[in-house]
């Protein structure tokens, strides 16, 4: 009885009549718009927008949802009214504006010893800095500019635990000039070795002239692995990462090269007395 029941709906389904070519023209036309969903035969086609979503941080989910049901309302109803030429361009300074919020994965390098990048980048500046408040030493200092178009995402350049985060309010100058490093709004924590609690390194997320939102989501005694994402610093700024100078560090890169973040090793170090001291590790 079972059987014959599964044949007779299979064989409804085989005799039900094909799509014409005009029902074919007409879901490929709808189904091409990513950001709207259309119900059409029964069955919602799927927008662009899920299989974005998974692609884009966290971090800015405030914004980009408001930038999806803006962008979709907008254009079913344009769409609606027959003008989907206008639809067009609202399309595509929506992607650009999702573009900001990307979230790629990265294969952060395992060789030990080594700092990477906090973030995607161009290299500004590399310098010493004769006393660093959070490490009682000098150290070394690497500064990378993000544009509006890179990754905003902020990575850990090494393992160890959060210590104290400071904020400091400020300016919103040009990030391109060497004062807004100071001048201007920053968050500032310090890496420290999970065991002997000596400072490993330091990380320092600068706001831009258009950039005024840093997120930094992580606590005092959270420990972070190299690579791990942290948080990230809304529309282009400055990163900065710090390592001690008894840390001998060797850098890798040069000003005005291109960095990714978690994934361009920056400096090699030699901890000191290293059988004894904290290293920079995987």
């Amino acid at each position: 009885m079972v059987d014959r029941i599964n044949h007779e709906a299979r064989s409804h389904e085989e005799n039900k009549p094909r799509n014409s070519v005009a029902d074919r023209a007409s879901t490929t036309k709808f189904s091409s718009l990513p950001f709207v969903s259309l119900c059409l035969r029964g069955k919602t086609e799927l927008s662009l927008f899920p299989r974005l979503l998974p692609m884009l941080s966290p971090h800015g989910k405030p914004q980009y949802l408001v930038i999806v049901l803006v962008t979709a309302a907008l254009t079913t109803l344009f769409i609606w009214l027959g003008l989907w030429w206008i639809a067009i361009p609202i399309i595509i300074f929506a992607l650009a504006l999702l573009a900001f919020f990307r979230d790629p994965e990265r294969a952060t390098p395992v060789r030990r010893n080594i700092a990477v990048a906090p973030a995607d980048g161009r290299i500004s500046s590399i310098h010493e800095v004769d006393n660093f408040e959070l490490f009682g030493e000098g150290a070394t200092c690497i500064r990378i500019f993000l544009s509006v178009l890179d990754v905003h995402i902020n990575r850990a350049p090494c393992h160890g635990q959060v210590g104290p985060i400071h904020h400091k309010p400020g300016k919103y100058l040009n990030a391109l000039k060497p004062e807004s490093a100071e001048e201007n709004e920053w968050v500032t924590f310090a890496l420290f070795h999970p065991v002997r609690k000596t400072p490993v390194a330091a990380v320092r997320q600068v706001s831009g002239m258009i950039a005024r939102n840093i997120v930094c989501a992580v606590k005092e005694g959270q420990i972070l692995q190299r690579g791990e994402r942290f948080g990230m610093i809304k529309f282009g700024s400055t990163t900065e990462v710090y390592i001690p100078a008894s840390f001998k560090p060797r850098v890798l890169v040069k000003e005005k090269d291109y960095v990714w973040g978690g994934l361009t090793e920056l400096m090699e170090v030699s901890p000191p007395h290293e059988s004894a001291s904290p290293k920079i590790e995987e």
